[in-house]
């Protein structure tokens, strides 16, 4: 019988569950088909964020092999976690009705300063959320000591991400700006941004995945990710008329930064969408839903999982990877960065210039000092 233990550690500043066991190339295997599950060359164990769910989600993906799973160690985190949710659940119940009132008034003033409709929703969430909490604790809701107060006790001290520390100091200054108070009074450090290449794939990787799947609507949408270069957002939002087979371009409209832009059509595409097309026959949006709605983002991150997976790929990817391999695949191919950039739609050339640290071309051209020694 394999005996597994459970325990809780803290590993780069971070409170994470380390799985202990000795070595096993089975239980090594089952592990790594968790999408959270990490190695730490550090501390020689496998380990996921410490959370209530993710310690469910390991334990359940032992159990599945009747493996002896001992989570005694986490008993007092577990304890703590649930009083912490419980918490947290009371800050983000009921809101005083002129509250609520207010927050309907601030979300019309967001859309008003031109913010796409998931930042703004991001915003009214993080102020909900801190206004619970000034009401909670009686606090000041204006005063500058509860944003501190508030930032370090649910923001800071669980080490949110860093995207969300971000979104919550953005989000709570567009609302005190909506109050009317200076920018300058809010005084919130911003954690540094981490430096992360994105994770490529080969172009072999790329077919793997798209001949792994046997459903022609998922295989066309994934296929347009990677042969256009989108955002799943903008995928999602295309219609049937911003498909221009003549030109052989797609019209891409009011994208991040509410700008419209073209990007290539494949002609190996089109075949894939012609039959698409004939199969589902879509009224508006180029994919839809069984309602005739929108697709759905949640849809096409279970369609690609259960595509990499089967595909046999181990990298830690997403939706957005496609986009990523889009980019680095044209510039090994020799393509302008200037049209890269107005491909993929951004702003200043700098965000596309991450593409240069992880083109193979470029890697390959480098002579390693090692090969001199023999």
């Amino acid at each position: 019988m394999k005996n597994i233990i459970l325990k809780p550690i803290k590993h780069r500043n971070k409170n994470v569950v380390a799985i202990q066991f000795g070595y096993d190339d089975e239980i090594k295997d089952h592990l790594k088909k968790l999408d959270k599950i990490l190695w730490s060359q550090t501390i020689k164990y496998f380990y996921i964020d410490l959370s209530l769910q993710n310690i469910r989600t390991v334990y359940d993906h032992l159990k599945l092999k009747n493996w002896t799973v001992d989570f005694s160690l986490l008993n007092e985190a577990i304890k703590n976690l649930k009083i912490e949710r419980k918490r947290t659940s009371l800050i983000i119940n009921q809101l005083p009705e002129n509250y609520e009132l207010e927050l309907k008034k601030f979300k019309r003033w967001l859309f008003q300063k031109r913010l796409s409709e998931n930042t703004v929703n991001t915003y009214i969430e993080v102020t909900t959320v801190f206004i619970k909490y000034a009401l909670r604790k009686e606090l000041d809701i204006y005063n500058t000591k509860t944003v501190e107060t508030f930032n370090y006790s649910y923001i800071f001290k669980p080490n949110k991400s860093i995207s969300y520390q971000n979104q919550f100091i953005s989000g709570i200054k567009k609302f005190f700006e909506y109050k009317g108070f200076a920018n300058g009074e809010i005084h919130l450090e911003r954690p540094k941004k981490e430096r992360k290449l994105p994770v490529v794939l080969s172009t072999y990787e790329i077919k793997s995945i798209l001949n792994s799947i046997t459903n022609l609507k998922h295989k066309t949408l994934l296929s347009l990710l990677y042969s256009a270069g989108l955002r799943i957002g903008e995928a999602i939002n295309l219609q049937i008329t911003d498909i221009d087979s003549k030109r052989m371009l797609i019209h891409i409209k009011q994208a991040k930064g509410k700008k419209d832009r073209y990007t290539l059509l494949s002609p190996a595409f089109v075949t894939i969408l012609r039959l698409y097309y004939k199969a589902y026959k879509p009224t508006k949006y180029l994919f839809e839903g069984q309602k005739k709605e929108k697709y759905s983002n949640a849809s096409a991150q279970r369609v690609l999982k259960i595509a990499v997976q089967k595909a046999g790929i181990k990298k830690n990817i997403t939706l957005h990877s496609l986009r990523h391999s889009f980019a680095t695949h044209l510039l090994e191919k020799g393509t302008d960065i200037r049209y890269i950039q107005e491909l993929l739609g951004h702003s200043s050339p700098k965000t596309t210039m991450i593409y240069t640290h992880v083109t193979e071309t470029s890697l390959k051209n480098i002579k390693n000092p090692f090969d001199d020694l023999f």
